[in-house]
């Protein structure tokens, strides 16, 4: 597989490395890990050291541009409707930590998006990714089954892309999108959310033109199995280590119940093997992968070099990307 298309084959980067934290081993999430997320409020000269995109004075507030009305239905009873408040107060505007320091850079390097060129976030949940794609000169449009997501979408990024409720799962069934009209598709960590995987897989791909290119960006499968892996310590060794309980067989999971509606996600893990599978079944062929590391660092201590070593070693994210060839 060639690591490079039209030539311009991703960077080499030093993600987050010499940035700090308390480390300690956790229990695995397969979207980020609340309990290590800051939660004081981010002016915008914050946002924009992290990278996010600026806002200029007239950009729209929530409130405007409601186009989903309270009564609208989940497009598929995988959405994340019932934790929509709690996951974008979590999460905030411009994306949590591990999206700003690690998803989003992962995905742009993949992506690479060029001025003019259409891109379908699918599963954009509410919309994080649009201010990226449209400070490089793409246009942008997201999809997602949730109508509060989309909302808060519509009332805060209107001005960066369009955003519409529909189910990943029938892509074709949204009249707004036109099948072969984009030049490139993206999975931003919600490929993992949608069940079953092929339908979702052949729909994105139906919305390429021919050479277009779809990105996965997800919890890397062989590494991070929600309940049945985590780190462990081998006192003998003074090594960090990643335990994997179970790896092949597919897997729903629901996680924990979240804010004051006690919404519960469904995580749905599958071996590597079904997405590469998935995305040569519909005409996608691999040409890019990047398994990445966490972007933490531990702090002094007497475990702090295992645990680094641990932490720089083994990928717990990992991004695809495959080319439509026909």
């Amino acid at each position: 597989m060639s690591n490079t298309r039209g030539g311009r084959g991703p960077r080499d980067n030093q993600r987050g490395r010499g940035r700090r934290y308390d480390a300690g081993p956790g229990p695995d999430t397969p979207k980020d890990e609340p309990k290590t997320e800051e939660r004081r409020p981010r002016s915008p000269s914050d946002r924009q050291r992290m990278g996010a995109p600026r806002r200029g004075p007239n950009a729209p507030r929530r409130g405007a541009f409601s186009d989903s009305g309270p009564g609208e239905r989940p497009a598929a009873s995988t959405s994340w409707d019932p934790l929509a408040e709690w996951y974008i107060g979590w999460v905030g505007e411009d994306g949590s930590k591990h999206h700003r320091l690690l998803a989003i850079p992962a995905v742009m390097e993949a992506l690479d998006v060029q001025p003019g060129e259409s891109i379908l976030d699918i599963g954009c949940g509410h919309g994080v990714l649009s201010g990226y794609v449209s400070k490089a000169g793409g246009r942008y449009t997201g999809v997602d089954a949730s109508p509060r997501l989309i909302d808060y979408a519509r009332n805060h990024h209107a001005r960066d892309g369009r955003f519409f409720v529909g189910d990943a799962g029938d892509l074709a069934a949204q009249k707004e999108l036109r099948p072969g009209s984009f030049d490139g598709g993206v999975f931003l960590l919600s490929i993992q959310d949608m069940e079953p995987v092929g339908p979702v897989l052949a729909g994105a791909a139906r919305m390429l033109r021919p050479g277009g290119r779809l990105v996965l960006l997800m919890t890397h499968p062989a590494f991070r199995v929600p309940r049945q892996s985590g780190w462990g310590w081998d006192e003998n060794r003074k090594l960090q280590f990643r335990r994997i309980d179970r790896y092949l067989t597919p897997l729903p999971v629901p996680l924990k119940s979240y804010g004051d509606g006690g919404g519960v996600s469904r995580s749905y893990h599958r071996p590597l093997q079904e997405y590469v599978n998935g995305l040569g079944a519909v005409g996608l062929a691999i040409d890019y992968m990047n398994e990445i590391p966490t972007w933490k660092v531990a702090d002094a201590g007497p475990k702090a070099n295992a645990v680094n070593t641990a932490n720089r070693e083994i990928p717990l994210f990992v991004a695809l990307r495959a080319i439509k060839i026909r």
